[in-house]
């Protein structure tokens, strides 16, 4: 009886402790931010790639709560920056969209697959240019990503400064960035209107004045 008892906790234990049953601690553990747990489960090997109920990784839980230490830890350990989620987001492109520009920096080595789409049929760019996270523009542009993609909106990054911005500082600032570094300023939406024309209509004169510096018409 007493042998019974003693091997059915003893097989208790050993599920608790596989790498199957360290997911769900993983990725909890990653989404409240516990970096020495993460390392820790991650050296035992749990799965760095599985996924929660949302098809959300350890990683892009991480990004989505700014758990800095905590990402860089799970990249360090192989984590994957291109795992999608149900909602198409991975944790580059989640990166971009939030603005995380320390993950970024940390995922850039890894060199994350930007050809992966997001709901709306954007690159990290896009929606890091249309919410004005300056820092992370300036680190994106260093990936070789396309400045000039055409989401499913039909809006490149520099339509949706634009478009969705306010055309105060930060808009300003990561309309200079993404001209400065080659995007056409020209490249109108599905339709025909400009960049320029936008910014104008929407009287976001610093702005149109750094197109019109570039060379859009």
């Amino acid at each position: 009886m007493r042998a019974g008892c003693l091997c059915a906790a003893l097989l208790g234990f050993m599920l608790m402790t596989t790498p199957a049953a360290a997911e769900p601690a993983l990725i909890d553990a990653a989404a409240a931010g516990r970096a020495d747990e993460v390392i820790r489960l991650a050296a035992a090997g749990a799965p760095l790639e599985a996924q929660d109920s949302q098809g959300r990784s350890a990683l892009l839980l991480a990004v989505a709560g700014n758990h800095v230490a905590t990402a860089k830890a799970l990249l360090d350990a192989g984590a994957s920056p291109n795992t999608q989620a149900a909602n198409r987001d991975t944790p580059w492109l989640l990166a971009g969209a939030l603005g995380r520009a320390e993950i970024i920096a940390a995922m850039l080595p890894r060199k994350p697959d930007l050809t992966i789409r997001n709901r709306y049929g954007g690159n990290a760019l896009i929606p890091a240019c249309e919410r004005g996270h300056v820092e992370a523009v300036k680190l994106l542009l260093t990936s070789g990503i396309d400045l000039d993609h055409v989401n499913d909106l039909g809006w490149t990054c520099l339509l949706e400064i634009v478009i969705l911005g306010d055309g105060g500082p930060r808009h300003q600032q990561v309309a200079k960035l993404v001209l400065d570094a080659g995007a056409n300023p020209s490249l109108a939406d599905r339709d025909g209107v400009s960049p320029l024309a936008h910014a104008r209509q929407r009287g976001q004169r610093a702005v149109a004045a750094l197109i019109e510096q570039a060379g859009g018409g």
